[in-house]
């Protein structure tokens, strides 16, 4: 098996454009990582081709000498051209096997699960991370899968899943125990950062969460 290109998924901010909309998009992220966010996926299904570059483009600047990577969805030419660390995709996107082809072997892919079909499909030779959700009922993604809950379903999708992996889907600071207890590496969010008022705060509650949960599986 190829090396394990390695994201921390510990707290995984995905951008929203309407709720980044009061502090704007690359000012949020600045906010968020300052809080504790430990990887950024921009997420942008409703602009312009060259808008979302130049989204890239500010996202990278901010990011800059963080440590924390910038991962684009679905643009796979547009992570390229700004040297993002990597490219999420969902199932309705390019395949992963082709995405591996056009970026090479050192950029990291995040792939999108919902259900055990959808597990099966998911390279461990090619993925490096997977999404699974939603654990809860979500409106920041039109036509949502069912929620499969941290008390359903999540945990065993998850023993499934060959790859580190991050829960999506209603995730709030309250409900990280209960997503970190299905087995996962961290826990990504939209509104629960992007959507508030203070995005600095809401990212160091959020991660505080994460750590004393990891903590807690450790001891």
């Amino acid at each position: 098996m190829p090396a394990r290109r390695t994201i921390d998924l510990a707290l995984y901010l995905v951008t929203d454009p309407e709720l980044c909309r009061a502090h704007g998009v690359a000012e949020t992220v600045r906010a968020a990582v300052a809080g504790g966010v430990t990887a950024v996926q921009l997420r942008d299904k409703t602009s312009e081709r060259g808008d979302v570059y130049e989204t890239a483009l500010a996202l990278k600047a901010a990011l800059d000498g963080s440590g924390v990577p910038l991962i684009v969805n679905d643009h796979v030419d547009i992570a390229m051209a700004v040297g993002a660390e990597g490219v999420h995709v969902g199932q309705t996107d390019m395949p992963p096997e082709v995405v591996r082809r056009l970026v090479g072997p050192d950029v990291a892919i995040g792939f999108s699960t919902h259900n055990e079909a959808e597990i099966a499909r998911l390279d461990p030779d090619i993925v490096d991370y997977a999404g699974l959700g939603p654990f809860w009922p979500t409106g920041t993604k039109a036509n949502a899968s069912p929620a499969l809950t941290a008390a359903g379903r999540a945990p065993a999708l998850r023993r499934l899943i060959p790859v580190p992996t991050v829960a999506i889907g209603g995730i709030t600071a309250d409900r990280v125990p209960d997503a970190m207890a299905a087995g996962v590496e961290g826990v990504a969010v939209v509104s629960a950062i992007c959507g508030t008022p203070d995005p600095q705060a809401a990212a160091r509650a959020l991660r505080q969460a994460v750590d004393r949960a990891r903590e807690r599986q450790d001891a």
